[in-house]
């Protein structure tokens, strides 16, 4: 964590799980994610994978840019907008994957739960420390 001094002065959301859930989750959604994409890239389609590339990129994007904008600069507001975004993104990466390849779509529905709960999270810390 980045500023665990300020972090741990937060007053927490209901559902706040333990710190040390976090790594080993991440673990294993960023091998999901890379796997999907893999297995999107080496699919054979006839249809154009464009659109999936960008948003997988602008989700990816959303996703290491979250991090330093809540704790580096402890900005809760502008985390929660770029987690909303990155909702978006990834449920229409989701949408294009799917359509190429099935298992693809469906191995980032993990990732999309985990980041539905942590805009839950967000939202909770917005309105709890504002």
């Amino acid at each position: 964590m980045y500023n665990s001094v300020w972090f741990n002065s937060l007053a927490k959301p209901a559902l706040n799980p333990p710190a040390k859930i976090f790594s080993p989750v991440w673990a294993v959604l960023y091998a999901m994610i890379f796997l999907s994409l893999f297995i999107f890239i080496r699919t054979s389609s006839v249809s154009s994978k464009t659109k999936g590339y960008i948003y997988f990129a602008l989700q990816l994007l959303l996703n290491v840019i979250w991090s330093p904008v809540f704790f580096l600069m402890k900005n809760i507001g502008l985390a929660l907008i770029i987690i909303i975004l990155l909702d978006i993104f990834v449920l229409m990466t989701i949408r294009n994957f799917y359509r190429i390849s099935k298992t693809a779509g469906m191995l980032l529905i993990p990732y999309l739960v985990w980041i539905l709960f942590a805009t839950y999270l967000n939202v909770s810390y917005f309105i709890l420390n504002r």
